[in-house]
């Protein structure tokens, strides 16, 4: 059991350089950025003129910073 927890929660923080609590980090302001993304996004849908390359923008950038990890 501690074996396969141990798999389930630092195999993929490693993989990536990171320690969990690293990456733990790194998760959560990707998720920030993607719900503000998808914000942007929507209020977009709605009012054409709000927000017109900020949703693409945020994308392009959280691209760039992953496209090279692990």
């Amino acid at each position: 059991m501690r074996e396969r927890l141990g798999t389930m929660f630092l195999d993929h923080p490693r993989s990536v350089g990171e320690s969990y609590l690293e990456h733990a980090a790194f998760a959560g302001r990707f998720a920030t950025r993607l719900l503000a993304a998808g914000m942007a996004a929507l209020v977009h849908a709605f009012v054409p003129a709000l927000f017109e390359k900020t949703a693409s923008r945020i994308v392009a950038e959280l691209y760039q910073q992953t496209r090279n990890r692990g």
